[in-house]
């Protein structure tokens, strides 16, 4: 065990009692809430179809950005298809995702779907099964659906090779988890008139310091911020993705919390970080709308249009961002189709202007939305 040096936000007297400079936050949380209102207005002026392929998509990231941040991968097409399943989408070629997948999934939509409904010991007991289906952290075995005992020693984040490792954090001890859990919950499910998305903030930097788990304290408390940004805005529709961005700026994200938790509980500067982060999280929210604003105008131009079933799922993988070059061989795989009838497909789109040759460059010819869908 390394022995921590100096102290942490939770051993002040003064603990949990957070404070911040208002007036240093109020031009950026007005700017926030303006552009959150904005995004959220130009969403639901699109159609059911393409508000839906929005929010698949942010939920999609928001699962794989937030794992990401702690250093695991997951299966993109996997995560989308237990999405989509579990909201009801029909996306075609659903892919088998496995438990663990579902588990990280299903954590985030009960976090966002249920986000008006009381945040208890039970629910966050259940979120952290969810994750850990089988009571393994890796190869370490851990406790599951409980606060953590700390048999194995003290919670510590540390890096550096063994013998000079450095302690970025030491959590409360397990003897004061009942207590500091049920303040947190207690203040978390209180009406108050706090701003939700400062409080979003609050319960971010609140939970992590707690640490209450053995393991996936930071996407439970990414999956805490998610629930009170829905409360904000009183919809579980997701058009903007918190852990994408904090993804984008890991470094960045895991210095300014360990600078606080070695502060006082004077807090404005995390919260003025948060605040930023969100709103370059809107930044890349408005990345999403415009693809899915260009596959809205597309099908809109082409209302009158006749497409086959091939025609339709190759156009909507091309306004997704295809990979690759699209050729008559990648057609016919794509579509379980003959060559003869990829080619004939493809002939057809060619003739009405939607998609056109590329220039020469390999033995096969490839083909690329007109320029006009772009």
């Amino acid at each position: 065990m390394v022995r921590r040096i100096g102290r942490f936000i939770h051993d002040r007297k003064d603990w949990p009692r957070f404070h911040w400079k208002s007036e240093r936050l109020a031009e950026l949380l007005a700017d926030v809430r303006h552009r959150q209102g904005r995004l959220i207005g130009r969403m639901e002026a699109l159609g059911f179809p393409f508000r839906a392929e929005a929010v698949l998509q942010t939920l999609t990231e928001e699962v794989l950005k937030s794992s990401e941040i702690e250093g695991e991968l997951l299966d993109r097409k996997q995560v989308r298809s237990s999405i989509a399943l579990r909201l009801g989408m029909d996306i075609g070629g659903l892919t088998a995702a496995d438990r663990h997948v579902e588990g990280v999934v299903e954590m985030m939509l009960d976090a966002t779907q249920h986000y008006a409904e009381p945040l208890t010991g039970e629910r966050l007991f259940a979120w952290h099964a969810a994750l850990f289906p089988t009571a393994r952290s890796g190869m370490r075995k851990i406790t599951v659906g409980a606060w953590r005992n700390d048999k194995s020693g003290t919670m510590q984040v540390v890096s550096g090779p063994v013998g000079k490792q450095r302690v970025h954090y030491e959590a409360p001890g397990a003897s004061r988890l009942q207590r500091e859990m049920k303040r947190f919950l207690d203040w978390f499910n209180q009406d108050d008139s706090m701003d939700l998305v400062l409080k979003a903030g609050v319960a971010h930097l609140w939970f992590v310091t707690i640490h209450p788990f053995d393991d996936g304290n930071g996407r439970i408390a990414r999956a805490i911020a998610d629930m009170v940004l829905a409360r904000s805005e009183k919809s579980a529709q997701r058009f903007y993705s918190m852990s994408a961005q904090i993804r984008q700026e890991r470094k960045t994200y895991y210095g300014i919390l360990e600078a606080t938790q070695k502060g006082d509980l004077e807090i404005t500067p995390w919260l003025k970080w948060f605040l930023a982060c969100l709103n370059r999280a809107f930044d890349r929210a408005e990345a999403t709308l415009e693809a899915v604003l260009k596959k809205a105008r597309f099908w809109e131009l082409h209302a009158g249009a006749s497409f086959n079933d091939r025609q339709r799922k190759i156009i909507n993988q091309l306004l997704n961002g295809f990979e690759g070059k699209l050729t008559s061989s990648k057609w016919a795989k794509l579509t379980r189709c003959s060559h003869d009838t990829a080619l004939r497909d493809i002939g057809d789109l060619l003739k009405k202007g939607v998609l056109v040759k590329d220039a020469a460059g390999g033995r096969s010819t490839s083909y690329s939305l007109a320029a006009i869908f772009r």
